[in-house]
């Protein structure tokens, strides 16, 4: 128990400092003071620049994270599988393809993009699902077929991408993975639907907690397995594919984040649920401010700083689970 309070404000703490430094740092540098008051006056035009271009990225760094990390941690509930990440698996892009399509075709419909990109993101997690089952999901399979449904979408949007069209030149920032030029629009799609899905997946923790058994153990216990496995990967989906549509594609927080969570705050999808949001939202705001501090004023976008982190730690759990299973 005290190992998991400490954990819990250790992270809390570290959240609260990183959005703090990267409200004050960057091309425009005010103090916490002036931040403060410049918010509450409206009178200082750097802190009014801050308000208007710094804060969305923060809040969205910050509700992007917690998305994908719990959108990993059900996955992997739901797969009994530690590689389960919506990045990893290909449902990250297929909801941002059908993102792309919904927004090239109907532009008014931006703050529904999270809808169609869930509709995208649930086709991709059925496809990998399906094609993975053989007798039970073999990690190496499970990862084969979802690099192979990754490719698949990630061409499907790249036709978009570059086949000229004003319209998609103009919608292609709000759909790739780079978190600069945020307003306070994609602030308002973030939190509305991030905030539904947060809450929906806190509330479905004994649901979690019974995926993890073995099929017959938890038909035993009257649960309904498909049910729940059902609402849990719908769940997972949404909180991807919202995070896929605004903060566009990042990979491996929902690899990463619940295999640390486990280590410190235990398997309990009571505590590790919202453990593992808060971890999220620190680990990629943190990505986010070192990409655009490191060599400043040029940027590096937070999804190349996570596909530098995530994949040796991908590496590593592969060969983890080859000792797992003997080989």
């Amino acid at each position: 128990m005290k190992k998991k309070v400490i954990s819990f404000t250790v992270v809390i703490l570290l959240l609260i400092f990183v959005a703090g430094y990267s409200a004050v740092t960057g091309s425009i540098k005010v103090s916490i003071g002036e931040l403060i008051q410049g918010l509450i006056s409206g009178t200082n035009e750097e802190v009014q620049v801050v308000k208007d271009l710094r804060l969305p990225r923060i809040i969205i760094a910050m509700f992007a994270g917690a998305a994908l990390a719990v959108s990993g941690a059900l996955l992997q509930a739901v797969m009994r599988n530690p590689l389960a990440d919506a990045g990893i698996i290909g449902i990250s892009s297929g909801a941002g393809f059908t993102s792309i399509l919904a927004v090239s075709f109907f532009p008014t419909l931006y703050f529904w993009s999270p809808l169609f990109a869930f509709i995208g993101g649930a086709i991709a997690c059925f496809l990998v699902y399906s094609l993975s089952w053989r007798s039970g999901l073999s990690p190496i399979r499970l990862i084969l077929v979802g690099v192979a449904i990754n490719a698949v979408f990630s061409g499907l949007s790249d036709t978009f991408n570059y086949r000229g069209s004003y319209t998609v030149t103009s919608i292609s920032p709000t759909t790739t993975s780079t978190l600069a030029m945020k307003t306070w629009r994609d602030v308002e799609i973030m939190t509305t639907f991030g905030s539904i899905g947060l809450i929906l997946a806190f509330l479905l923790f004994a649901s979690c907690n019974l995926l993890v058994l073995q099929d017959k153990t938890a038909r035993n216990l009257g649960v309904s397995v498909a049910r729940s496995r059902l609402f849990v990967s719908a769940i997972a989906v949404l909180l991807a594919a919202v995070s896929t549509a605004i903060a566009g594609l990042i990979a491996f927080i929902g690899l990463l984040i619940p295999h640390i969570s486990r280590q410190l705050v235990g398997s309990d999808y009571k505590v590790l649920l919202p453990f593992t949001a808060l971890s999220g939202a620190l680990l990629l705001l943190l990505a986010d401010t070192l990409g655009r501090s490191i060599i400043a004023p040029n940027e590096i976008p937070a999804s190349i700083i996570m596909s530098i982190i995530g994949g040796p730690f991908l590496i590593f759990l592969l060969r983890r689970s080859d000792k797992v299973n003997g080989n």
